[in-house]
């Protein structure tokens, strides 16, 4: 196993109903270190040109609405295999598919408010990362 870093996000819909605590305790719980964190509420360009990759999806504008409809908490956590190990703990996107006990099982309201977002590889972690934080605010 590698040593990973990957970036989450604790999305509108959770921050809204105030269960960020419970989310990073299940994060943490498996094993993954919060190195950085920081609440904040995107702009609508900022989260354009984080889910550009998406531009031309039907969902985009939907997805860029809601994520700047409140605050966000965003994260970058550390730990063995962090981006396979926070997908697991994050649970299906569809939290009518997600496994019991993952955090969209327990707390999404549906697939497009699943309270959660993580990177899907270790290279779209450090894209990510670098999008959403300076170096000098990563301090483990």
């Amino acid at each position: 196993m590698a040593l990973e870093r990957t970036l989450s996000m604790i999305k509108p819909d959770a921050t809204a109903r105030n269960i960020t605590g419970a989310i990073i305790a299940k994060l943490e719980g498996a094993g993954l270190r919060v190195i950085a964190q920081k609440r904040v509420k995107w702009s609508e360009a900022q989260a354009q040109k984080f889910y550009e990759v998406h531009k031309e999806r039907p969902f985009y504008n939907d997805l860029v609405a809601f994520m700047t409809s409140g605050p966000i908490v965003m994260q970058v956590l550390e730990g063995e295999d962090a981006v396979a190990r926070n997908r697991e703990v994050m649970g299906a996107t569809n939290p009518q598919e997600a496994d019991e006990g993952t955090i969209r099982a327990e707390f999404a309201e549906n697939i497009e408010r699943n309270s959660v977002h993580g990177s899907d590889s270790a290279e779209n972690a450090a894209i990510e990362i670098a999008l959403c934080f300076d170096e000098s605010e990563i301090v483990g």
